[in-house]
């Protein structure tokens, strides 16, 4: 791991881009099940509009799939958006539409989005400025009534020993033993939600969960 000196890999979209496409075969094949707070947070809900930002292998798409009409599914990483597009041919998932994009700029109309989740994307974005802009994204897209899940690693899981957010590199191996950095902001939960009342959201609910930070949110 790295720190706040600056050694290592950056958070620049086509960093992550690159990262994202070396390890994506494998990462994929790691990530079969949707994350139970995603689960918990589209239970009884619905809408027309789905998103997903930094979809990854499309598991929690899937799951919007079930309670949206459409679902966009948005990653950085035409790789993983392959991953995606392989993940259960056969499923309802084929209704979900994918897209190559940044966080910070989505490829979605503003007012649009019923429902959205935005989970273990947000660290990724290099500057508190580009996170709190992402966020403002994410506010641009949701409609009146429309509600996000967003989550971010935190200080508070056992991997850490910090108290306030700090910059990292988090290493995934490649079968072979080959290692890629992955650049991390990893967030102290107070910092989280001053990022979320610094944008264009509020905050509906908030919550610590094996080691991260998940906050529901609506437009401001």
């Amino acid at each position: 791991m790295t720190d706040e000196s600056g050694v290592g890999p950056t958070g620049d979209v086509e960093t992550v881009r690159e990262t994202y496409d070396r390890i994506a075969d494998h990462f994929s094949k790691t990530r079969a099940y949707p994350w139970p707070e995603v689960e918990s947070f589209l239970d009884g809900r619905e809408g027309r509009v789905g998103l997903d930002i930094g979809c990854g292998n499309g598991r929690h798409a899937e799951l919007l799939a079930g309670c949206c009409e459409r679902v966009l599914g948005v990653d950085v990483s035409r790789a993983m958006l392959t991953a995606a597009r392989r993940r259960n041919p056969n499923s309802r998932a084929t209704a979900v539409a994918l897209a190559q994009g940044d966080a910070s700029r989505l490829p979605v109309r503003g007012a649009r989005v019923d429902l959205a989740v935005y989970v273990a994307t947000l660290p990724h974005l290099p500057t508190r400025e580009r996170r709190v802009a992402s966020l403002d994204e994410l506010a641009r897209v949701l409609t009146d009534e429309g509600r996000a899940l967003v989550s971010a690693w935190s200080t508070t899981h056992d991997k850490f020993d910090a108290a306030d957010g700090f910059d990292t590199t988090v290493a995934w191996t490649l079968p072979g033993g080959e290692t890629v950095d992955r650049f991390y902001h990893i967030y102290d939960p107070d910092e989280f939600r001053a990022d979320v009342a610094a944008s264009d959201l509020s905050l509906v609910d908030f919550e610590l969960s094996s080691g991260n930070c998940y906050a529901v949110v609506e437009r401001a």
